[in-house]
């Protein structure tokens, strides 16, 4: 089994979030669990698409976080540029020193 190593965050508009759920529950070769939760956005470049996001200043956006190879990271970025390709959908990836579970 690969080290996991880091951990892939990726951050979309709520509207984009069925897409990538299924891109990641799409590839258990490299993604073997994720978290989602539900943040809201601010950026000078921010795209509002709705009138309340408008009014506010902000977007709903949701953040997915990974814990994963690095290696499979990369293939996975470089699967969604090709297949999602959104100016909108961020990610950045962080070391992880140590990952495991209690039982």
């Amino acid at each position: 089994m690969k080290e996991m190593n880091c951990c892939l965050t990726l951050v979309c508009h709520r509207s984009a979030e069925e897409r990538l759920i299924d891109h990641l529950i799409g590839h258990p070769e490299w993604v073997r669990g994720f978290s989602g939760n539900k943040i809201e956005g601010h950026s000078q470049k921010e795209n509002l698409p709705s009138m309340m996001e408008q009014v506010r200043g902000r977007s709903q956006r949701i953040a997915f976080q990974s814990v994963m190879h690095l290696d499979d990271a990369h293939a996975l970025i470089a699967h969604l540029k090709q297949e999602e390709a959104n100016a909108e959908v961020a990610y950045w990836i962080t070391p992880v020193i140590e990952f495991g579970r209690l039982a």
